[in-house]
């Protein structure tokens, strides 16, 4: 769904229980201030030259407006699969068009409050792809090597959305990251 603002307060998304089955759907903004569980994933872009995208966020956000985060994050839309819902995010986010067979699933993560009541699958993207960025969503790309962005989050997290510092603390995601 494309719109002119940082999101839509009129999509709809799956309610999960403590498990992650789905038992409704609601409107965001009621999820949200409800502070309900729902889906979303996160996307690592890995460029060739070992480059990592870190997407600064939208200032029309409603959540972590301007903060760096993955390379591309988002809700699972009401019916709609994790992957699915990641291969449509790369598409509206960035402009990159990929099948689901270049997304290699790297984390699955319980909800937390750190990632505002979220299951969260994560994904890694490998190669070099064209880019068009929705500007109400994405502000700007920043490309930085692993290594790099884990000195700089450790030195200027406010700089950082909550849900990226606590994906970058996951086993899996620092494993594929070389992160140890």
């Amino acid at each position: 769904m494309r719109q002119e603002y940082g999101q839509s307060p009129d999509e709809f998304f799956d309610t999960v229980d403590d498990t992650d089955n789905v038992i409704g759907a609601l409107p965001r903004s009621e999820i949200h201030r409800r502070q309900l569980k729902h889906r979303a994933i996160h996307i690592f872009w890995l460029r060739t030259d070992g480059k990592l995208a870190l997407q600064r966020r939208s200032y029309a956000k409603d959540n972590s407006p301007g903060l760096l985060s993955s390379s591309c994050a988002g809700h699972v839309d009401s019916g709609e699969t994790y992957l699915i819902a990641a291969v449509r995010e790369l598409a509206e986010e960035l402009g990159v068009k990929v099948k689901p067979e270049q997304l290699q699933e790297i984390d699955y993560a319980p909800a937390h409050a750190h990632l505002g009541q979220e299951f969260v699958r994560s994904y890694l993207l490998q190669g070099e792809f064209s880019l068009c960025l929705h500007r109400p969503e994405v502000d700007s790309l920043v490309w930085r090597t692993p290594t790099e962005l884990a000195r700089w989050v450790e030195l200027q997290p406010a700089l950082f959305a909550t849900a990226y510092i606590h994906l970058l603390g996951r086993a899996g995601i620092r494993k594929v990251l070389g992160l140890g």
